[in-house]
């Protein structure tokens, strides 16, 4: 039996699990894709509202930092990249990311590994099953996202090589995912680890944007973010910047092929640290004990949060510079709110820091399901703690986690929006707009509360329900969505502060429904089995 014995059979079992996933995931990017070109026609229509676009961003470096350059301000397709390069790139990087953890690390924490290497399956067949899932997915990405931008109407050169830069870079990731999967024992750790090298390389390829013509230009080199933003679609098309990503990726796979023979199955090169030989008296209680599982994920997303705050209160003063004509004034204003540019930006923007407030809601309820599929919950349970106090642990750190994220991402804007204006004034404005998009994100964590307590199978799904939420509530009114669907998303519903009147009414209704959702999953996890 050769080592790769089994592989074929692997792939089609791979893609059969992922059967729903992965199209909706690929959907999506290519959906964002093409609506944001549709969208970008009507912001900027001719060459002078594109060229001041262009002049505003590549001038102000939180701009740069967060997007990048705008390399061809002649170019429509050029200009519709702007946000498009970062966006589709760290969206394939971390698909890549879950598909290769989650086929490897995942599957030997979970024991299957295991009981598929008890058939005729070599022992490096699982890794290369992951990565051919990987590559299948990145090269569908590509085909797809080509074909949709030049039926959006660019250039068909330019749209095959904005395809293949967001593949490249998803295929860079999943070979450092596959590295990540072989030196860590935990496919939680294998996550956050790889989602960390995604973090500090979007932070290297910003470092290098934004600094000046004197600066450290070359560290967006050093960035596989950067080597997708580097391949320039529809302003030069560097197909030669693919060479360096299918060369990087190569590097890393044969590591991980390298590293997969030298350790145990379950096991991860670096070795797990002991813990000492009894819990301290603050870890006794089920809520303390959650509190300790996920107060690392939380300092993590508090980081991005931070800069994110930031980011979106250091563009606030300059974004009424980078709408170049008055119809596309008058666009955004109708979007976001009532008394100008910047007020309806913060308004629109603060939505995808509720969104990602949200995801962490998902991630920390989604621990209850992999506590249980690990066969750790039963036990717990078996000591005597009630099923209602072992759920509620997460619930918990998922609502009010959100809630702290926001106000972080508030307070953060509110500050460095308020000191660039010399209006100390805007400081509470910013605050309050982002803290009334706490119930939006609740009302996502209650969907998944609910979801695990009937079925534990649909909570992955609730990834796959916030980016649906996102991209109806931000999408809709530019592809003349009815009403009512664009309603369905709890995103559109949040007050547009500031500056606009509002009502309490949407919010209590939120929260409301979000209690209702958290009480009936609770409820129906006292009443289910417990499944492994």
């Amino acid at each position: 039996m050769t080592a790769l014995a089994g592989t074929g059979a692997l792939t089609r079992l791979a893609l059969r699990r992922d059967r729903i996933m992965l199209p909706v995931w690929l959907y999506l990017i290519v959906f964002m894709a093409a609506s944001t070109v549709s969208s970008t026609k009507g912001l900027y229509p001719d060459l002078a509202s594109r060229a001041e676009l262009a002049a505003n961003t590549n001038d102000t470096p939180a701009l740069v930092a967060l997007y990048g350059r705008v390399y061809d301000p002649t170019s429509l397709g050029a200009v519709s990249m702007l946000k498009l390069n970062i966006l589709c790139a760290v969206a394939a990087a971390a698909l890549s990311i879950v598909l290769v953890v989650r086929h490897t690390r995942a599957d030997e924490e979970s024991g299957r590994q295991e009981l598929v290497g008890a058939t005729a399956v070599g022992r490096r067949a699982p890794l290369t099953s992951a990565l051919t899932v990987v590559l299948s997915a990145n090269l569908a990405l590509a085909a797809l996202c080509a074909l949709a931008l030049t039926i959006a109407g660019l250039p068909a050169a330019g749209s095959a090589a904005a395809g293949a830069a967001w593949a490249g870079v998803g295929l860079v990731f999943g070979a450092i995912a596959a590295v990540v999967a072989q030196l860590t024992a935990h496919a939680r750790t294998a996550t956050g680890y790889s989602f960390a090298a995604l973090g500090a390389f979007y932070l290297l390829r910003a470092m290098g944007d934004a600094s000046g013509s004197g600066g450290p230009r070359w560290l967006s080199w050093l960035s596989p973010i950067g080597w997708g933003q580097q391949f320039r679609p529809y302003a030069g098309n560097r197909w030669w910047v693919l060479l360096i990503m299918v060369v990087f990726a190569a590097v890393m796979t044969v590591g991980a092929y390298t590293l997969v023979s030298r350790r145990d199955l379950g096991a991860g090169i670096l070795p797990d640290r002991e813990g000492p030989s009894a819990a301290a008296p603050r870890l006794r209680g089920a809520l303390s004990l959650w509190w300790r599982l996920q107060r690392g994920s939380l300092l993590g997303w508090g980081v991005a949060f931070v800069v994110l705050g930031a980011a979106l209160g250091g563009i606030a003063s300059n974004v009424g510079d980078m709408v170049g004509s008055a119809q596309a004034r008058d666009f955004i204003t109708k979007l976001g709110g009532e008394k100008g540019i910047t007020d309806a930006f913060l308004a629109t923007d603060l939505v995808f820091a509720s969104v990602f407030a949200a995801a962490f809601g998902i991630q920390a309820v989604g621990r209850l399901r992999a506590e249980e599929t690990g066969q750790r919950t039963e036990p717990v349970l078996a000591t005597g703690v009630s099923r209602w106090r072992w759920a509620a642990g997460p619930v918990l750190v998922a609502l009010l986690g959100g809630a702290v994220l926001l106000l972080v991402t508030g307070v953060v804007a509110g500050a460095v929006y308020a000191a660039q204006s010399g209006d100390g004034a805007q400081f509470g404005r910013v605050l309050g707009a982002a803290l009334v998009q706490i119930p939006a994100a609740w009302v996502v964590v209650g969907l998944v509360v609910l979801g695990y307590g009937l079925v534990p199978r649909l909570t992955s799904l609730g990834w796959a329900v916030l980016v649906a939420f996102l991209l109806v509530g931000e999408m809709g009114p530019l592809l003349k969505l009815p009403r009512w669907v664009m309603d369905v998303s709890p995103f559109a519903h949040t007050p547009k502060l500031p500056g606009t009147s509002w009502s309490a009414t949407p919010l209590l209704c939120m929260v409301a429904l979000t209690a209702v959702l958290v009480a009936a999953g609770l409820w129906s996890f006292r009443r289910r089995d417990i499944t492994s």
